[in-house]
């Protein structure tokens, strides 16, 4: 028996590139026909759902169902999806839990396959696995992996490195994309690691970079994440090469997840005065083209897969979202992807019982991470709103704190210890086993008992997050792979909200210091950084 429906109002056909009044007819889960008619003004606006075009879920710390029921109350309805963070934990283990996840969500998942797990070979800092090129052609033949996942070794692709070309060339032999990952990269350098095959990039952080790329021939992801934040360097190109461009969030933690996804993004654009076309060209149309992700387009034939939104305004509501013609959020009473969530418990709660977290390390001391500063440190310079930090030499003073990280894989290991700026903690630390891609444990603090406090209560919970503020603790267990909790997104977002006070009582004023302080160990953005390994020059890439 035929499922019918019918929807009437304001059509936004962003392959036309017209708005019109019209009926969509919706037969079995595809859209059967679109006919033009007259509409009331006060109608509202049918059109594709938004896609993320480059993000880690684990970044969340949702699991997939749980990120898709918050995304597409912001209109979301599919997401590219990169999950070298798990894949750093557990190797293949971890991606297929992640894809056996996503299955369970109404939502037009595209995963790809990590490309770099580790970010860097093993002398630069230690990861739960490697992933070889056997393990990436393995992937790359399959139909739920979409593409070769952000490229971070860049030197490897204008170096011709064996490894590097070996995952590149299973990425051609399936005919999939292969995603960039190049700061600060222009000239003969951007050009041959353009020219590699890769297609993309969202790590262009400046309009030079950004038109650089487009000019290699590469679509630049403009990212909104919790931390990195590159519209308004990047915005002119929505009007300079709006076919070159895709919207990301890269990385958003809960409490910012929940109050915006891309359609924070589009808003900022309109209110810019971007043409709405360019803008939806970006956030709907690109994505599904580059990526072959199989999402409606809101075109006679496709799955009906839109949202309803209130108007065209820098003001838009969400009000419902489809996929395959299945109402998946409606803004008035419950979700309706709450059944999702009922689909899922069962399978979380395996995760959190029986699932190895890898994590062996065992908890420190104070004389673990005593340290005499010398008159000439180098020094880590952190700043809101950034994942690249700055390189300073100079004594350690009141405005400078204590960094360490420890190996959470190795049973026995010893921290490392550098000096930061940035953090401004005065009173009390902060530890996680967030700590980007190899998700060892990273912490700040204003002393080394505050350090070792936290740094043990992470380790007490075999992952997850703690703050001190010098007389209160508190924390969020992460069980799965110490990086993602089984908690539903707006309870985990009221978590992080007390992580984030308790973080403020403790000094730090930076709007995002958690995802912040997980980027100070990933030795492939500039400048310095500090692994389980050492100190190391990113610019240089070498150990101070």
């Amino acid at each position: 028996m035929e499922n019918r429906t019918r929807f009437k109002g304001h059509i936004v056909d962003i392959v036309a590139k017209r708005i019109f009044g019209g009926e969509i007819r919706i037969v079995d889960g595809r859209i059967d026909s679109i006919k033009e008619c007259e509409v009331d003004e006060s109608s509202p606006y049918f059109m594709p759902g938004f896609i993320d075009s480059h993000v880690h879920i684990e970044s969340s710390m949702m699991t997939p169902v749980e990120f898709a029921r918050i995304a597409t109350q912001h209109g979301t309805i599919g997401a590219v999806c990169d999950p070298h963070e798990i894949a750093n934990v557990l190797g293949s283990e971890g991606i297929e839990l992640m894809l056996k996840l996503s299955k369970l969500a109404d939502f037009r998942f595209a995963f790809g396959m990590p490309s770099c797990v580790p970010s860097c070979n093993k002398d630069i800092e230690t990861s739960g696995f490697v992933l070889g090129p056997e393990e990436v052609d393995k992937f790359m033949k399959r139909d739920d992996i979409y593409f070769l996942a952000e490229m971070m070794n860049f030197p490897g692709v204008i170096g011709k490195d064996p490894e590097v070309m070996a995952k590149i060339a299973s990425s051609k032999a399936a005919g999939k994309p292969i995603d960039g990952h190049a700061p600060g990269l222009v000239g003969l350098d951007r050009e041959r690691y353009a020219e590699a095959g890769i297609s993309t990039d969202h790590e262009c952080t400046t309009i030079e970079t950004g038109r650089a790329a487009v000019k290699s021939g590469m679509i630049v992801q403009i990212r909104e994440g919790s931390a990195a934040k590159d519209y308004a360097a990047l915005s002119p190109l929505i009007a300079e090469a709006p076919g070159m461009v895709m919207l990301c969030t890269d990385d958003c933690h809960p409490n910012d997840f929940v109050r915006g996804h891309v359609d924070r993004i589009v808003r900022r654009a309109i209110s810019d005065g971007y043409d709405i076309m360019d803008i939806l060209t970006a956030a709907c149309l690109t994505p599904v083209k580059h990526y072959g992700i199989p999402a409606g387009l809101l075109q006679v034939g496709d799955p009906a897969d839109f949202i309803v939104v209130t108007d065209l305004t820098k003001d838009f509501r969400v009000m419902k979202a489809y996929i395959n013609g299945e109402k998946v959020f409606s803004s008035k009473g419950q979700y309706t992807a709450n059944r999702l969530l009922e689909r899922s418990v069962s399978v979380q709660k395996d995760l959190v019982l029986h699932m190895s977290n890898n994590f062996n390390a065992m908890p420190i001391c104070e004389e673990d991470i005593a340290r005499i500063a010398t008159k000439d440190e180098n020094i880590i310079v952190a700043s809101d709103g950034s994942l690249f930090t700055k390189h300073e030499k100079g004594q350690v003073d009141s405005s400078v704190q204590k960094m360490v990280v420890l190996d959470r894989y190795t049973k026995g290991a010893k921290p490392k210890v550098a000096y930061i700026k940035g953090f401004d903690i005065t009173k009390g630390a902060v530890a996680q086993s967030i700590a980007h891609d190899c998700h060892n444990i990273v912490a700040v603090g204003s002393d080394d008992k505050e350090l070792v406090k936290v740094v043990n209560r992470v380790i007490e919970m075999k992952g997850g997050i703690a703050v001190s503020d010098g007389t209160i603790m508190e924390d969020l267990p992460l069980p799965i792979a110490g990086i993602i909790s089984p908690l539903c997104g707006h309870e985990l977002a009221f978590r992080c909200t007390l992580l984030q006070e308790a973080i403020e009582r403790a000094g730090c004023r930076f709007h995002s210091p958690f995802i912040t302080l997980a980027f100070m160990c990933l030795p492939v953005i500039p400048e310095l950084k500090l692994t389980d390994k050492g100190l190391f020059d990113s610019v240089n890439f070498k150990f101070v």
